[in-house]
């Protein structure tokens, strides 16, 4: 009877299948890789070799202000490993270098001095300039021109009164931008919410190419990679990560070429053939992408890809910071329709989008497709009022995805890491 351990929070839920209803496991195969250097060494040889530009510490000579994008709370980024190393890159060219650090936080909410000392170490928190970008603050926004979609590019003056602008990031699949890492550090990392409704309209999310792990004619990376190079971000360092969050991969250099090196690496690893199955079980990755039900929307959307139409996705995410989105919550508390949500998003115009309509779209798309049984911290209530069922432990659902198959004989499909795979 295979026994299948799923990432929660910081900890781990774990449940054995019995062998006549086990589908399988998709996992992806970073978690086995063995990178053979410490993740210090991986990140210097990175940033020592870089993709399509000059050494980091060349760039910085004679730039006085130097900004460094860097992830919120919401990325597992292993910034303190990354963060250190990048300084002392730019000071060996530069040693009296302004270095700001700008949190990329998009539309999320502001970081706790906690989180703060939680991602850089208290040594940086104390000794560094930090800024955390607001997407809602007109006066640090400026207007850099339209977008190849038409919107508005509206981004942080932090960045773009900078001398150099460089970042750091991890790459991972997204969901609907491709992947993660790059040109997201500006789009949206440190744009305005007129900037990212309009980059994750209706038209663009319902694009079949703005999926997980495609950048071809993504509409939606076409957009940010523009942003990227208008808002002259010049160089980054970015990582691949295993399933205890370290660095087991790394690239530095351009913010196209560099990334692609890094997504070529990452597909060879986590692309995995989908097994339709009745019921399927994941996760966010556990902590830190599990702290919200709205994040969690990720880790559902790769179930999605291969659950069975009207099968059961169960999610566990401890979402210890309840829904994550006011504007989604509210979406689907009022809304019990959603034929009539999904009709409604599809017709709503690129600048009439509203926060969170992506992710409700995403959302109410797969629900249209398979029931959701959601484990989590969050209330019961609020979880009902997310269109989805609670329970409290992994055989309790499977008990209750049975209940709603109207048998027990469904092939149960286990993908432990919904954000690290692309299914096939």
């Amino acid at each position: 009877m295979p026994r299948v351990v799923f990432p929660y929070g910081k900890d781990f839920l774990a449940v054995d299948i019995p062998d006549a209803r086990f589908a399988g496991e998709l996992k992806s195969a970073m978690h086995d890789y063995d990178a053979k250097a410490t993740q210090e060494e991986i990140v210097r040889a990175a940033i020592e070799n870089p993709v399509g530009t000059s050494r980091l510490c060349e760039m910085a000579k004679g730039k006085n202000n130097i900004v460094i994008i860097a992830s919120d709370h919401t990325r597992p980024v292993p910034s303190k490993v990354i963060a250190p190393l990048m300084l002392e890159e730019i000071r060996r060219g530069n040693p009296d270098a302004q270095i700001t650090f700008l949190i990329s936080t998009g539309c999320h909410r502001a970081m706790t001095e906690e989180e703060l000392n939680e991602k850089f170490g208290e040594a940086i928190v104390k000794s560094e300039r930090i800024f955390i970008h607001d997407c809602d603050d007109e006066e640090m926004l400026i207007d850099l021109g339209t977008l190849p979609s038409g919107g508005r590019l509206i981004v942080n003056k932090t960045a773009i009164e900078a001398d150099l602008l460089i970042a750091e990031g991890f790459i991972e699949p997204h969901f609907f931008a491709g992947f993660s890492g790059g040109r997201k550090s500006v789009l949206p990392g440190i744009a305005s919410r007129k900037t990212v409704l309009a980059n994750h309209c209706a038209a663009f999310i319902e694009n079949p190419c703005a999926r997980n792990g495609i950048l071809e004619n993504n509409p939606i990376h076409i957009d940010m990679l523009h942003a990227a190079r208008v808002a002259r971000l010049d160089f980054i360092v970015n990582v691949v990560i295993n399933a205890e969050k370290e660095a087991v991969y790394a690239v530095a250099g351009d913010c196209d070429l560099a990334h692609r090196q890094g997504v070529d690496f990452l597909c060879k690893q986590c692309k995995v053939q989908r097994i339709p199955s009745e019921i399927v079980i994941t996760t966010n990755g556990g902590y830190p992408l599990d702290q919200n039900i709205y994040q969690a929307v990720k880790g559902m959307s790769t179930a999605e890809a291969t659950v069975k139409e009207g099968g059961v996705i169960i999610m566990l995410a401890k979402s210890n910071d309840g829904h994550g989105g006011e504007a989604f919550y509210h979406t689907f508390r009022e809304e019990k329709d959603l034929k009539k949500m999904m009709n409604r998003f599809l017709n709503t115009p690129a600048e009439e989008t509203i926060i969170d309509q992506w992710q409700s779209q995403i959302f109410a798309r797969l629900l249209m497709k398979a029931r959701v049984i959601y484990i989590s911290d969050a209330p019961d209530d609020m979880v009902k009022e997310l269109h989805m069922i609670p329970a409290h432990s992994i055989e309790e659902a499977i008990e209750k995805a049975d209940a709603l198959l109207g048998h027990q004989s469904g092939k149960i499909l286990a993908i432990p890491d919904g954000v690290s795979v692309i299914v096939l």
